[in-house]
């Protein structure tokens, strides 16, 4: 086996072998984590860095796109526990600027049912594709260093066609999260980054996460994310481990490492960090996806494990828990991006192979 591998804990050579088939199907970096009732097990595979030897990292820093929303939510629900946010009050009782419908709660932010037009563009039943925010090809790359308002971002949603009367149906929506990080400052008067760490990450001691806002940096050490695209008919790759994530917003802007969102996903899962009424309000899934406030539930014959799962430009974060906090899965993922998000059907069989592996014990 050529590949750089990794691994720490107790003998795992069905998760070895896992993320090293996972590197040879297309990604540059794979860490994972592994917490369960044989202990901690800690792997990597691949390179950190393209055309080099080094090793990947195993608790390095990456961005971790939508599992974002689970933090954003768990925020808002740390500020309803604190009586500062109403979940079904009106958002724009909270962001009056924007003129939103009063009959879209923050309860709908969270859960996707608010009807409005998600930024980042929208597919329709019918195959119609509205373009919101660029972020493919060159001119995502030519512009990877711009800064957009979050207010610039609701503007732009505000001003589509809305997907559904609120409440009545369910439509995935980066803008909802965008707006529900704006509700999270205007109710404490404080940035997103400060109440995210007075409320979630001081407490638990994760020293490792991060909400930049519109900086392009991550923090040392990292493994590399790339992206391929087309310029004037010829091939370019280039690394996008800096970028600025406002286009995405809140939507999936964080950086975290594997240790962090274990931390935090066990802590959560596990009922000691949100009051058990305002958790249980979390993992109630609406009907047509399973998406609660800000997590999916997945139920299969081996039980229900909750996610969030994340991607953004190159790279990936995977965060799985059972229902007690018991058992985490925790993982970063970095590969060659391009328009065609042509590594898509490797995460998702990624995805199936370590839950049926770790969750299910269908592999082992």
């Amino acid at each position: 086996m050529s590949t750089n591998v990794s691994s720490q804990g107790p003998d795992r050579a069905e998760l070895q072998n896992a993320i090293e088939e996972l590197v040879e199907s297309g990604f540059v970096g794979v860490q994972l984590r592994v917490n369960d009732e044989q202990g901690e097990w800690v792997g990597s595979a691949g390179v950190r860095e393209l055309g080099q030897s080094s090793k990947p990292l195993t608790d390095g820093h990456f961005r971790i796109g939508s599992s974002t929303k689970n933090f954003v939510a768990t925020s808002v629900l740390l500020l309803v526990a604190e009586g500062r946010i109403g979940l079904d009050t009106p958002a724009d009782d909270y962001v009056p600027e924007f003129g939103l419908d009063r009959r879209i709660t923050v309860r709908m932010l969270l859960q996707h049912t608010s009807g409005i037009f998600n930024h980042t563009g929208e597919l329709y039943e019918d195959g119609t594709i509205v373009l919101g925010v660029p972020w493919q090809g060159k001119e995502w790359v030519d512009n990877r260093f711009k800064t957009y308002l979050p207010e610039e971002l609701v503007r732009l949603s505000l001003a589509k066609p809305t997907r559904f009367a609120p409440g009545t149906g369910w439509s995935y929506a980066n803008t909802n999260y965008v707006l529900a990080r704006l509700v999270v400052e205007k109710a404490t008067g404080r940035s997103f980054a400060e109440e995210l760490q007075r409320l979630i990450l001081g407490p638990l001691g994760m020293t490792g996460t991060v909400a930049p806002g519109a900086s392009p940096e991550v923090p040392e050490p990292y493994n590399h994310s790339y992206y391929r695209y087309t310029d004037a008919g010829q091939e370019r790759t280039v690394d996008v481990t800096r970028q600025n994530p406002s286009w995405v917003g809140a939507g999936g802007d964080m950086i975290s490492t594997t240790k962090d969102l274990h931390t935090y996903f066990s802590t959560l899962m596990g009922g000691r960090l949100l009051p058990a009424e305002l958790l249980a309000e979390m993992r109630t899934p609406e009907a047509t996806v399973g998406y609660g406030l800000g997590v999916f539930a997945q139920e299969s014959e081996g039980g229900t494990v909750f996610h969030h799962n994340g991607a953004t430009m190159g790279s990936a974060a995977l965060m799985y828990g059972t229902p007690d906090g018991s058992k985490t899965l925790t993982a970063g993922l970095t590969w060659v991006d391009d328009a065609d998000l042509s590594i898509a059907p490797a995460f998702q069989t990624a995805q199936q192979r370590f839950v049926d592996e770790v969750f299910y014990g269908k592999l082992g």
